[in-house]
């Protein structure tokens, strides 16, 4: 996940500064596949039929980043506008019920794909309120709480004075709260938020039994231990890295390795080039993101002329990881499972 607007690094940065007291823990893996998408249709005119398993226990009531939610009957035109909010509510199988997505990172997980296809996308990053409220809407969902802003779909409040119900992921809070603290058990809380409001609670403990099982095994079989690794996020005269409270260190601490800036608070901070030419890393992990390829960062190490002696850039112990798989969400686990394969393989070389 990460915030739509321009100043994506400077918003980051504030959320890596607000959770700066984390540590976090992990135990997960790779979640089933999704249901089937549906036949793609126009955003005012797509709805599903009302579950088949209706609620009947009354509304759903919960906090969400200081926010009082309450959903009387199961949502059926649902908006979600970020990729972590979309790729959670794929993974619940909600294509049925998507009148709209908004901004992707890098690229939908394959099994999600055609799922999504079937989805309108409303802008390539922020939609406007119009576009929002064109929808229908009757509940949206954001990895970021800045898509509720005035210039963004609308504030809270005003949404559900429209009928319209909201959530922010947990890690995206704002002006409401500190970020939730990056673990595994505070991915699957998001999860089974969303599966409670949809009412398909068991699709969510599927998918958490899945990763809870693959991560422990995992973390058994360390494949990082001894290793140390730079988490490059994005920069160049100042690399913007992996720091010791976000998903980056979920994963590492995951397989066993070592992070050489565990050190610095939040989930994301500013290093230095000074810093890593002394660690000297044995790998070098990339996020791969539509605003930072993986490609530019190695070129960029490549080019340097101290940089480019670094042990790591010249043996090429790269590891490239969708930036979506490198946040706390609901692929963070598949970010563990690809770093240790690739963990494996260049030990194999």
């Amino acid at each position: 996940m990460r915030p739509p607007s321009a100043s994506r690094r400077t918003i980051r940065a504030i959320l890596a500064l607000l959770t700066a007291s984390l540590v976090a823990t992990a135990c997960a893996g790779p979640p089933p596949g999704p249901t089937a998408g549906a036949d793609a249709a126009a955003a005012a005119g797509k709805g599903a039929t009302p579950s088949s398993s209706a609620r009947d226990a009354g509304p759903t009531r919960l906090t969400n980043c200081g926010v009082q939610v309450e959903v009387a009957e199961v949502p059926q035109r649902l908006v979600t506008l970020h990729q972590g909010a979309t790729e959670v509510a794929l993974a619940l199988g909600l294509e049925d019920r998507m009148v709209g997505t908004a901004s992707i990172d890098d690229a939908i997980a394959p099994r999600w794909r055609a799922a999504y296809e079937s989805v309108p996308v409303l802008a390539k990053e922020s939609p406007s309120a119009e576009a929002f409220l064109a929808t229908r809407a009757d509940f949206a969902y954001a990895s970021y709480a800045s898509a509720f802003a005035k210039d963004g779909v609308g504030e809270r409040d005003l949404l559900k004075s429209r009928g319209i119900a909201s959530y922010v992921s947990p890690f995206g809070c704002q002006k409401s709260g500190p970020p939730a603290t990056a673990t595994f058990d505070a991915v699957w809380g998001e999860l089974r938020d969303i599966a409670r409001v949809f009412d398909v609670e068991d699709r969510a403990e599927s998918i958490i039994a899945a990763q809870r099982t693959a991560m422990t095994e995992l973390r058994a079989q360390a494949p990082g231990k001894g290793l140390r690794v730079l988490w490059f996020d994005s920069g160049d005269r100042t690399p913007f890295v992996g720091a010791g409270d976000g998903g980056p260190q979920v994963i590492l601490d995951t397989v066993g390795a070592t992070n050489v800036f565990a050190d610095l608070p939040g989930a994301w901070a500013d290093g230095s080039w000074e810093r890593v030419v002394a660690a000297r890393p044995d790998v070098i992990v990339l996020a791969d993101a539509t605003w930072s390829t993986a490609q530019q960062k190695i070129d960029y190490l490549r080019g340097d002329p101290v940089l480019g002696t670094l042990p790591a850039v010249q043996r090429e112990a790269f590891v490239i990881l969708p930036f979506s798989e490198t946040t706390p969400g609901v692929r963070l686990a598949d970010g563990a499972t690809s770093l240790a394969a690739q963990l494996r393989e260049l030990n194999s070389r």
